[in-house]
Formats: C-alpha cells, structure tokens, sequence
C-alpha cells in the first residue's frame, strides 16, 4: 500500500478471536491486554472485556468488544492491533458473523485437551466466508491432559489448516502470548481502502449510553470521518451530526478523526439503537457511497415467549425497562401482547434458549424488574382449507383444528461431536427428541460426528443440558436451520379447577402431547398451594382430557368433639362439611403463583 495512501503512519491489523465455547478467548484476550501495557497489574482483573457481570458469572462472552492494543514488533516498528472479541456460544452466532466481517484475519484457538468442536468448525466456516487470513493457535498446553500431536492431527484432517503454523500457547500461563502477537503483525494483512473515497463503515455493534445515546462501533472501509460531519445510515436515509469519533482502549479515547481500516465508535446523538441497525452501512451525507457494503440482513428470532408484569401496575414500568435494554441488545425484539390470565403483556422474540435467560437476568437485575415468562416455543406455519398459510409464535393465535390443511415445524440440523463412547447414548437422546438420523463422520480416532435432523422446538428447552450430562460434558454441540417440514402439531391447553389459562398453553406434536400434559399438571400440583377446596389441574387437547392431577384440600377435622355416641352423628357432620366444600369449589377462585408458570419451564430432572 503506497504511504499517502493512510495520513496515520501506525500499521493497523485488525484480527478477531474464534473457538468453540469455554477453549480460553477471553483469557488469551486478558493477556494480550496485560502484554500491551494497558492496565496496571494491580488493577489487573479477568475476563477484563467481559464488563457484564452475568458474562463473568457464566464465564462467558455476550456480547463483543473491541480494543486497540498497541504493540511494538522485534524488529522495533509500531502497530495499531484492533481486537474485535467474539461471543462463542451457539446462539450469538450473529454477534460473531458480524465481527468478523469487520476483520481481515482471525486467531482460531482450540482446547490441547479437547481438539477440534462442533464450534470450532462453524466458526472457521463463517471466517472463510469472509475471506480471513486463519492465524491456528492451540491453547492450554500446560494441562496435564493436552495432547498436541492429536490436536495438531485434527487440523490438518478435519480443518485443512498446516499444523506447522500452529503457535502453542497457553493463555493462563502466559506461554506463547509474544509469538502470537509476532504472528498477528506478519501472518494478517493490512486493511485495505482509501481514505479520500466516499465515507463507508460497518456497524458490527451498538450500545447504548444514557447521557451521550447510541455509541456505535464500526470498521471504516473507506474513506474518513470527522466530529462536525453529517452522516447517514443507508438501511434507512437517517442523517446525523457526529458529535465524537475515537478508539477503544480500556475506555472510549476521542480522536480527531476516523480514517479508512480503523476500527472505534462514533456518536452523533443517536436516541434509538434501532436507527443503528447491526450490519449498515454508515456514509457522508453530502458525499455518499454509490452502494452499502455486503451482508446486511434483518436478526430473525427463533424462539418466542411472554412477558407479562406481576402486578398491573408495573406495565408501564416493565414497558419502559424493554425499551432501554431493547437499545442494547439488536437481536431483541418485542411487541404487545394481551393474556386473559396474568392481563397485558409483552411477547418477545430470541436468538435461542441462552439469549432468552440473558435477557431475563439482565431485566431483573440491571432493570429491578418482576415478571412472569410463559413456556417458550418457536414459529409454527399453518395451512389452512381456503390454501392460505399463517405463521403462529404464540399459542393463543392457534387457529380452528377444523380449518386446518397441515401444519409444519421448523428443522435444525444438528451437529454433535463427541468420543466413540457415547454414540449410544446421543442417538437415544436425539431419537426421544424426535430427531432422524442423517449421517456418521469419524473426523479422528475415536472421535464421532453425528448428523440429526431435529425440530427446533425438541432443542430449545433443555437440549444441550441434556447431551452435556449424557457425555460426560465431552459432548459438543452446533446447528444451523434447515426449513420447514410437516408436522402434527395440536395446541394443549391447560386447565386449573376448569377454567383454561392460556398463559400455559402450548402447541405440542400429537405424540408428545400426554407427556407434556402430564409433566406440566405434576410440576402445576407442586407449586399450587392447598385451598379449602379440591383443585383439578388438567390437561386437555380440544374437549379431551388427557391428564390429570389434584390438589387436596385442607381438612377440619369436624368430628373432633364428637366423644363416642351414635356414628351416625359423626356421619352427619361430615355430609354437611361435604356440602359446604362443594359450594366454596364453585365460588372459590384459584390464585395461581408466578413461581408455578417459572415451574413449567423447568424440565423433569431440575
């Protein structure tokens, strides 16, 4: 590249780190940081990019981060290196695909004692798909368990990578950390781009800050920005004025100017994070670029549930709390929702099971907000007789079984590496779950790729917790959506003392119907408390009742003055509490309390 091409003359590379979940990211993150000099050891913590503290609860990555690090090469010449940190579980494959389009090379690390997982190698693909220059690093080579020879074997076999360019490392020791950061400035190359071309950037991620609004992160391809520019968001022709431009350090550091290859934030009085759709394009609005740059697409959730307040009183402040964490979370979507049993509400729609639990502690916490979440399920499409098609989230909207043609579910297919060992184990798991079998890889010895169709539905709720204890935790687990395929789909209804709630509603497939039932009236039996009257929880497909449980009621002991005498006087006394009980049954009404609807989502074996 010619020098008056870039006015900076710090080299800039801007790379990423990929793996499969819990292979040492962060903490390969957390020594680059200390190796760059730009935190003092004392105020050293780990996981330091994880700002969250549910990510550092969980130990892992929500949402990306970036910083600049700066690092002088041994041949003495100063680089600029741009570390975008990814999110490395399933459901953020999003957050992940969209930082890498904001790279021109990637650190992809693998386990010494686990190899090559299901992740890792989605994670590679979605790399290639950008074209990035693939740095391979094989991490914690101090635990007693590390076999790089085997991994080093995997790379070559089931990644196409040399194994010769494989840099040992281990990140919680400190091993290696210099060769990378050797092999970051030689092996990546320099961003290309001009910086007198027309402005275009890449929002890979927004944030927002209560005081200064929207703070977006983006790469610049092209071109520059300035404070004082007016610039406009291609998805949808808003214009802002740029109030601040800059880096990210371990805080924002304001800059002059952005220019072509840098990556940093830019605020410009943004209100709303949804003007700041991840994947536009950011341009000069007297001098715009002839088109966006690739890739934008709408996030499509895949997984719908119910918010609902505990009392009505919170909605307006439950409504407010979606709003604000709406401004953080790009995948996040919402609308108003109605329930004749827990009153206005909020349906909202998740990347996956993991995305949904971050957005229920992150509003209980971060928000102060109590709420009841119904049963999550997923997208169903419907055919009916006239030949329309509807596409049902939400169980109250399911239409007439009498005006229904056929149904269909949505398909994933599933990838599961584990040892050989397991095999057994994993097809009775994904054969309960509905799931048809598709093919066998052996990627190495020992080492077993299972490929199954599944619906999505049998996956959200408790999959991967199940196929963790039933490998032992060996087991590694990807999927991507395959389409729709027909299904017998009914809607199951749930009934307390014979009034239906439909907040516990669920569309089921026909053969999993009585098992839901039965387990949903089991857990419902549990978490009801006792009344002075006798309490029916049913389940029920239509007119038809499938299961049942009881809850007892409280008992007086009537009889208790009665010292001998006639039993007859007993008797009596008793057919009179009977009476009374009967007529409190009709009149009585059943509170049902919120720890019941969180009961349901729970899976038998919690």
């Amino acid at each position: 590249m010619m020098a008056h091409e870039r006015p900076i003359m710090t080299p800039i590379r801007n790379f990423s780190i990929i793996a499969h979940i819990d292979h040492g990211k962060s903490t390969l993150a957390d020594r680059l940081i200390q190796r760059a000099g730009l935190v003092e050891e004392r105020l050293f913590r780990d996981q330091i990019l994880d700002s969250m503290d549910l990510e550092r609860e969980r130990g892992i990555t929500i949402k990306s981060h970036t910083i600049t690090l700066p690092y002088v090469s041994r041949s003495g010449e100063a680089f600029a290196l741009n570390l975008i940190d990814t999110p490395g579980h399933v459901d953020f494959s999003y957050e992940v695909s969209r930082a890498l389009a904001s790279c021109d090379g990637a650190l992809l690390l693998v386990d010494a004692s686990q190899g090559v997982q299901a992740q890792t190698l989605s994670n590679l693909y979605k790399a290639m798909e950008h074209d990035l220059t693939i740095v391979p690093v094989i991490n914690k080579i101090d635990l007693p368990s590390a076999d790089v020879a085997r991994v080093k074997e995997q790379m070559d076999q089931e990644l196409g990578l040399d194994p010769d360019q494989a840099i040992l490392c281990s990140a919680k020791d400190g091993i290696g950390i210099e060769e990378i950061l050797e092999a970051i400035v030689e092996r990546i190359p320099e961003p290309k781009g001009r910086p007198e071309n027309p402005l275009a950037a890449l929002i890979f991620d927004a944030r927002y800050d209560s005081f200064r609004g929207a703070i977006v992160s983006c790469r610049l391809f092209e071109g520059k920005v300035r404070p004082g520019d007016v610039i406009r968001f291609m998805s949808n022709q808003a214009s802002y004025k740029v109030e601040e431009v800059g880096i990210f350090r371990l805080s924002r550091e304001p800059r002059d100017q952005l220019v072509a290859g840098e990556v940093g934030y830019l605020i410009s009085g943004v209100k709303t994070v949804s003007d700041t759709r991840i994947g536009d394009t950011i341009t000069l609005h007297a001098n715009p670029a002839p088109a966006p740059l690739p890739g934008f697409r709408d996030v499509k959730p895949v997984v719908f549930s119910s918010l609902y307040p505990i009392s009505s009183e919170d909605y307006p402040s439950l409504s407010d709390a979606l709003e604000k964490y709406k401004l953080n979370d790009a995948a996040f979507v919402y609308q108003k929702d109605s329930s004749a049993a827990l009153g206005q509400g909020f349906r909202c729609g998740f990347l996956g099971l993991l995305h949904l639990e971050i957005v229920q502690e992150r509003l209980e916490r971060e928000y102060d907000q109590a709420f009841i979440m119904t049963v999550p399920s997923v997208q169903y499409r419907f055919t009916l007789q006239d030949g329309t098609t509807i596409s049902v989230d939400n169980p109250q909207y399911y239409p007439d079984p009498i005006t229904i043609a056929s149904s269909e579910e949505p398909y994933i297919r599933a990838s599961i590496i584990a040892p050989e060992r397991y095999l057994g184990a994993i097809m009775k798991l994904c054969l309960e779950r509905r799931g048809v079998h598709s093919r066998f890889n052996y990627p190495a010895p020992g080492r077993l790729e299972i490929l199954f169709d599944m619906p999505l539905a049998e996956v959200i709720v408790d999959f991967y917790d199940k196929l963790k204890t039933v490998t032992q935790g060996y087991g590694s687990f990807d999927y991507e959506l395959i389409g729709y395929r027909e299904s017998k789909l009914v809607k199951l209804d749930i009934l307390v003392n014979g009034e239906k709630v439909d907040a516990l509603s669920l569309i089921v497939h026909s053969d999993r119907a009585r098992e839901w039932a039965v387990q949903v009236c089991d857990r419902l039996q549990e978490e009801i408390p006792r009344h002075q009257f006798k309490i029916a929880i049913q389940g029920a497909i239509g007119g038809k009742i499938i299961s049942r449980s009881t809850v007892n009621p409280f008992r007086k002991d009537v009889t208790a003055k009665c010292y001998g005498g006639d039993i007859t006087r007993k008797r009596k006394l008793l057919e009179k509490q009977k009476k009374g009980k009967k007529k409190m049954k009709m009149v009585g009404s059943v509170m049902i309390p919120q720890s019941a609807f969180v009961a349901v989502l729970k899976t038998k074996n919690d």
